[in-house]
């Protein structure tokens, strides 16, 4: 599944061609942000709510959570967001946790049989310090939140909000995924800056790797 982040369309990836899944510029406004796909092939993904093309812009507290069904269908399951990102899904299926970036934590649903989402609740109010993009979820049931903006680029956080563990990459970090053959491998996201004019220009992308002691778990 891909992403069309300011046409706000979705993608399904056949071969070499993209064929067009659902039209959510509706449902949302500006840019798209962060998605996952559970094992029943629906998506859920968020909506950014403010122009980082014009930092003077006012971010809004009115993002939502869009689903997309495999059939193309498409419903808000969750609104009063604060820039959801990052978002994972636990092993058994019943929980999403999302990262609100401009919220600073991180929120938790039950995912119904028909993929709506309900018992929202805080999972983990974070400092101002840290505002979570990209997430991931180890088998402990604590959170990998990368954190471009903060001192600590990448911190582990357990339910209730307390920090355990805390990383500093050379630039900023953008996202994180446990993997590799024991899911032990932490993989971070990194780049010098998110401006689309000065990546074009000074492009500074990597991806560092951190060896941790507990494994991955969950979606993806």
């Amino acid at each position: 599944m891909v992403g069309d982040a300011f046409q706000r369309r979705i993608h399904r990836l056949a071969g070499a061609a993209l064929q067009q899944v659902a039209d959510i510029s509706g449902f949302t406004k500006f840019c798209l942000s962060d998605g996952i796909v559970d094992a029943k092939g629906r998506l859920y993904v968020g909506d950014i709510g403010y122009n980082f093309f014009d930092p003077a812009a006012k971010p809004v507290e009115t993002c939502v959570i869009v689903l997309v069904g495999p059939d193309g269908r498409a419903s808000v399951v969750a609104d009063q967001l604060f820039f959801p990102n990052g978002m994972v899904i636990t092993p058994n299926g019943g929980t999403l946790i999302v990262g609100e970036t401009l919220g600073h934590r991180l929120t938790a649903f039950d995912i119904q049989e028909d993929g709506s989402l309900s018992h929202r609740r805080v999972w983990a109010q974070l400092p101002s310090s840290v505002g979570p993009d990209g997430i991931c979820l180890d088998s402990e049931g604590a959170v990998w939140c990368a954190n471009p903006e903060g001192k600590d680029s990448v911190v582990r956080v357990r339910a209730g909000g307390e920090i355990t563990d805390r990383i500093k990459v050379d630039t900023h970090a953008y996202a994180v995924m446990l993997g590799g053959p024991e899911r032990r491998h932490l993989f971070i996201c990194t780049s010098g800056s998110h401006d689309p004019a000065e990546i074009q220009r000074n492009p500074s992308a990597s991806i560092q790797v951190v060896e941790v002691e507990v494994p991955g778990a969950g979606m993806p």
